[in-house]
């Protein structure tokens, strides 16, 4: 062997690692080089010929087996165990900054055959080189101990501020600059508003599940989608509970309770607590994505024998064609088995749908009272607006009250009681303020508002024929307050349909001889203005059912003179 030879075989491999705490650092800094290449200087100095680098950019937390770089060191010195290397570190913070997996990344090293080497620190095996080591290692620990707190702190004084201090926003938000705030959410348009339908449309029923929400998300071609192009249930989750839509801030993991940001909401605070209220409520099935293509009533009809649901199907016929049918799937029940053609079903339903349509005197009489609630409904909301804030004024005093109390004992037992009634309440505070937001006064008019509610009282069946899914749900919802009872021998049950249609069923006047009217009766016009008066408010109530003749004269005329016509 040659002299050559001898020396290259006699080389010492070695092999260095690198970290910062943060991708941040990686990205902007240039921390990662900066000690690659010291430390290949340092190799380069004693003779090592480096054979590979394992950089990090995550912290672990002291955990080396969180350090993906770590990871594949370790990995690197299992699969060429048959040589034994020395790990290059640049700093020995970079080693480990916990006193316990630092000893444990020094065993594993050992057990590798792997030893290290650090450019500011001599590893000696002696026990005044261990003990200088531990005190370097528990130095480290301390520093990041020191640091973490600080941080807390500091994040800690900005949420308590109003600040919200998520790394990454929302979506529908996005961070600004500016000299007041330094950097606060606003809003990031079309997203927001994408964000802000979706929220307001699952607190309001529209969209009865989660389910639907996220087919309304998956079809917005702005709204930012995972790697598979879809929006995922666990983000939909995320959305649907996030305090920061609401325009509150918390971090209940550092004590500090949930309060009003200084970034405007996406919703109000009445709106997220009832998106709360309904995923704590009961469950719902969800919706099937074909709802409403072959089956318009699926879920809706229940078998007038026993009132389950009627089941939907298809079956093929000798030629191929497909024959939709509705059948009851209830074994107790006498219509077991039993199919109902859907094109019958659905054909009486459209029927029955199509009577539903109230004559144009009943329409306009409705018009008038419902512009005379809205007014009686700004009144009171100005009344309510007043009333919240001397509730919130209320509920302030006390939150002083406990607070000088607290500065005024020296019982932790008590201190600990007074902080929980303040956290209480807050909570309340924060409520009373959500419900401040909704009682202002309505930016539109009240046309704007019922003209297209009164369209649709006065043929439902305009807005079903469109044929889309999303209306025809809302169709079902508005027109029927309880399910469809369907009987395969003589078709639908006298529907229950909702107050508004029971409202205008109730002025039919009774038809006697040959056809004519004898006008319209007094109870029927009475019950019928009391059933109205719920629609608004006590004052409404009240004042409609003390003087049933406020409704104006010609208004009657009209009435009787349209039954008259029919």
């Amino acid at each position: 062997m040659t002299r050559a030879a001898a020396s290259k075989e006699t080389v010492q491999k070695a092999v260095i690692y690198s970290r910062v705490s943060t991708k941040k650092q990686s990205a902007e800094g240039s921390g990662l080089e900066s000690q690659e290449h010291r430390c290949r200087q340092y190799a380069e100095a004693r003779g090592y010929e480096v054979e590979a680098v394992f950089p990090d950019d995550v912290s672990g937390a002291g955990d080396f087996m969180k350090r993906p770089g770590m990871v594949a060191l370790l990995a690197y010195l299992e699969a060429r165990s048959e040589t034994d290397f020395v790990i290059i570190f640049d700093d020995l913070k970079r080693f480990s900054r916990d006193i316990e997996f630092h000893k444990k990344l020094r065993r594993t090293l050992e057990v590798h055959g792997a030893r290290p080497e650090c450019l500011n620190f001599r590893f000696e095996d002696t026990p005044e080189g261990k003990f200088l080591e531990t005190l370097v290692a528990a130095q480290g620990e301390l520093e990041r101990d020191q640091n973490r707190r600080q941080v807390i702190q500091k994040m800690s004084a900005r949420i308590e501020q109003g600040y919200a201090i998520i790394s990454r926003p929302p979506a529908g938000y996005r961070y600004e600059k500016s000299r007041e705030h330094s950097k606060i959410l606003v809003r990031d348009e079309p997203v927001a508003s994408i964000v802000q339908e979706a929220l307001e449309s699952y607190a309001s029923g529209r969209f009865q599940t989660q389910a639907e929400v996220k087919r309304f998300l998956d079809a917005q071609p702005d709204f930012p989608k995972s790697r598979s192009g879809a929006v995922t249930f666990e983000r939909v989750k995320e959305i649907l509970v996030q305090p920061l839509y609401a325009g509150f801030v918390e971090a209940p993991y550092w004590g500090i309770s949930r309060r009003r940001g200084r970034h405007e909401g996406l919703i109000s605070a009445d709106t997220f607590e009832r998106i709360h209220e309904r995923i704590r409520g009961q469950a719902r099935a969800p919706a099937r994505k074909d709802i409403g293509k072959v089956f318009a009533l699926r879920g809706f009809v229940v078998c007038a024998d026993c009132e389950k649901p009627l089941y939907s199907s298809q079956s093929r016929g000798r030629h191929g064609g497909l024959y939709p049918y509705y059948s009851c799937h209830n074994k107790a029940c006498a219509s077991y088995g039993k199919s109902i053609r859907r094109d019958d079903l659905e054909g009486d339903f459209e029927q029955l749908l199509k009577a539903m349509r109230p004559a144009k005197p009943l329409i306009a009489l409705l018009r008038d009272m419902f512009h005379h609630a809205w007014d009686l409904r700004r009144e009171q909301a100005t009344e309510m607006r007043k009333s919240l804030r001397r509730e919130i004024s209320a509920l302030e005093r006390k939150i002083d009250g406990f607070l000088d109390k607290i500065a005024d004992t020296a019982s932790d037992a008590a201190v600990t009681a007074y902080e929980r009634r303040i956290e209480r309440l807050e909570k309340d505070k924060l409520k009373l303020q959500g419900q401040l937001e909704t009682a202002s006064s309505p930016r539109s008019t009240a046309a704007e508002n019922l003209e297209p509610l009164l369209q649709f009282f006065s043929n439902p069946w305009k807005l079903w024929a469109s044929g889309r899914q999303d209306m025809r749900r809302l169709v079902l919802r508005l027109a029927f307050s309880e399910r469809l009872a369907y009987c395969r021998k003589t078709g639908p049950r006298t529907p229950k349909t909702t107050l508004p249609f029971n409202m205008l069923e109730g002025f039919r006047p009774a038809i006697v001889g040959d056809g004519g009217a004898e006008g319209i009766r007094t109870p029927d016009l009475c019950s019928a203005i009391a059933a109205l008066s719920q629609l608004s408010y006590g004052p409404v109530r009240a004042r409609l059912r003390a003087d049933p003749t406020a409704v104006k004269p010609a208004r009657l005329n009209a009435l009787a003179h349209g039954f008259h016509a029919r």
